[in-house]
């Protein structure tokens, strides 16, 4: 063993994580303890762009109306085009499709109407050609409950089996207390008649929960994951991660979580592979992030900043930001080897949970007025460009979501400005076919009837699809791959420190980044009104102002800068880059 290896070892004996013997960057410091070759690829998801998709609704390869891996790998020039560093797929796996695939009957294969194993190895091959990292969505807080683990613990409730999900032969006190789905779940606990007990799930009845109390649970959930990194996975989103480490069957607020569990499959699929990602679907509060990232980031690499996201929905609907740059603020404390990452859009309803009944009222009032548009007494469940309704705020949303501090993840369709179908159950409004072209059933699929309804009306795909988008310079599709080309221009979003300017506008936000020497400032307006702008000109070394998107120069006047900004207004601004 070399001492490379000995010390790695050591490392993680200890319980710490090997990435953390990283320096900030640019200090010099030593890296060779790295299990990878340089910090820059460790890191690679810093300032990664995220593309979110499901295969079974991106494209058609054989006619029978469901999406599927060829179909995906005749598409991924697109992607390539677009400027997309990393897909992230959702479930692909065998599964009934109660619940969208996220109900799995076998962690280990690919489900027949996505294709073949063979398709999936050939779609791989094809992604790293292009340079495109895949991470995949790995739902390990419950099954099917037609999985065979959950059919063998109810056959034999003295198995080995029974004891990976939660049971109670009496029925549970909290019983209707604390559903993932209030309004449409009705109980957290199941009574099997054939094993005369009730089973615990968080989410849906067909959904039993998995004990990770159990060692030989969380030894299963390390061998799938460690199964997908060898079919060559860039990483994994990790669904519903609190439910992962949260005692089973407890819904107190007060109730214990096993802080182990993640540093544990961070820990395992590092040893597989040095630069694999965990990135965690999970809402928590702002003390509670390092619970899930680590203290010293030897948890997850990346988590949704699903708390900040609710006060931007609350800023973009009142015209405020205060409440957004306190939650800016609130969550800015994270290590420095992880990495927030940010949306706008992504398959489930907009959560507004966190907000107060008045501040949530005034945003479903803006965005969801309908009951029809709402969801689970909490959130929305609209697209975002039918939910804003205004191609300039929905511009100023996207150039703001590039120049978050954090890595951006978009959802598909998204980038077109995609509507909703409310028709549809739940949240499946959001999860119609992607939309390519004008011609029979917008160029996702030759058969009759696709998987779902294509969009129709203003939002239809006879308007909104890549075809007519990519000739089109006004389009939304060109701003957003615009904005892609920008923020890879602007390394110091996602490695940078950043600082919010005080500028007395309660409308408009202003970020400044810093970055081994370069500077950026970002100023975005939240108002439909125009704003005369004093930028403060210490956040400078010198003047003036490099427009980013025209090139043109912003002076100093005295010790500030002077912008204009009309309505839902953006600038990037480039400091002493003349």
């Amino acid at each position: 063993m070399t001492i490379r290896c000995w010390l790695f070892s050591l490392l993680l004996a200890m319980g710490v994580c090997p990435l953390l013997v990283i320096a900030q960057e640019g200090s010099g410091q030593d890296t060779t303890l790295l299990p990878s070759a340089t910090v820059a690829e460790d890191l690679w998801f810093k300032n990664a762009i995220f593309y979110n998709l499901d295969v079974r609704t991106f494209q058609d390869s054989d006619g029978d109306g469901i999406g599927d891996f060829r179909g995906l790998t005749s598409r991924l020039g697109y992607l390539k085009g677009l400027g997309v560093d990393v897909l992230w797929l959702s479930p692909f796996q065998p599964s009934p499709h109660k619940d969208d695939g996220y109900d799995v009957t076998d962690y280990y294969g690919i489900d027949s109407s996505c294709g073949t194993p063979g398709d999936f190895a050939d779609f791989m091959y094809k992604a790293r050609q292009l340079g495109l990292r895949v991470i995949m969505d790995v739902v390990l807080a419950h099954t099917s409950d037609q999985h065979p683990w959950f059919l063998r613990a109810v056959a034999d409730t003295s198995s080995a089996w029974h004891s990976w999900y939660t049971w109670s032969k009496e029925e549970p006190a909290n019983r209707f207390k604390g559903m993932a789905f209030p309004g449409v779940q009705k109980e957290i606990w199941t009574y099997n008649r054939r094993a005369s007990e009730f089973y615990f799930h968080r989410f849906y009845d067909f959904q039993p929960h998995l004990n990770y109390i159990n060692p030989q649970v969380q030894a299963e959930g390390q061998r799938i994951l460690g199964y997908w990194l060898n079919q060559g996975l860039a990483g994994f989103r990790m669904d519903a991660v609190p439910f992962i480490v949260e005692e089973p069957g407890k819904t107190s607020d007060k109730m214990g979580h096993d802080s182990t569990i993640v540093p544990r499959l961070r820990q395992f699929v590092q040893w597989r592979q040095g630069n694999a990602l965990l990135l965690g679907e999970a809402n928590v509060m702002p003390e509670e992030n390092s619970q899930y990232f680590g203290k010293k980031g030897e948890g997850l690499n990346m988590m949704f900043n699903f708390y900040a996201n609710q006060y931007l929905f609350y800023g973009l609907a009142s015209g405020d930001i205060t409440l957004f740059r306190r939650a800016l603020t609130d969550t800015r404390k994270i290590p420095s080897v992880s990495q927030w990452a940010w949306f706008l859009r992504n398959h489930d309803e907009i959560d507004l949970g966190r907000l107060t009944a008045e501040q949530r009222s005034l945003v479903e009032s803006r965005f969801g007025p309908d009951k029809n548009m709402q969801l689970y007494d909490r959130g929305i469940r609209r697209r975002l460009a039918p939910m804003l309704h205004n191609q300039r705020q929905l511009e100023m949303s996207y150039s703001l979501l590039f120049s978050l501090p954090g890595a951006a993840v978009i959802r598909y369709g998204e980038e077109l400005g995609m509507g909703d179908d409310l028709a549809l159950q739940e949240r499946l409004s959001v999860r119609t076919p992607m939309q390519w072209m004008a011609g029979k059933n917008a160029g996702f699929t030759a058969a009759d009837k696709p998987i779902r309804p294509l969009i129709k009306g203003e939002f239809g795909y006879d308007r909104i699809n890549v075809e007519t988008e990519t000739y089109d310079s006004a389009s939304l599709l060109r701003h957003v791959t615009q904005f892609i080309r920008l923020r890879k221009e602007c390394p110091e979003i996602g490695l940078g420190k950043w600082t919010l300017l005080d500028t007395t506008d309660r409308q408009v936000l202003v970020m400044c980044y810093a970055y081994e020497g370069k500077q950026l400032i970002v100023v975005h307006n939240f108002s439909n009104q125009a704003v005369n702008l004093r930028i403060p000109a210490g956040a400078g070394d010198s003047t003036p102002l490099r427009d980013l998107f025209t090139g043109a120069l912003l002076k100093k006047t005295e010790d500030y800068w002077g912008v204009k900004l009309e309505g839902y207004g953006y600038r990037w601004y480039r400091v002493n880059d003349l």
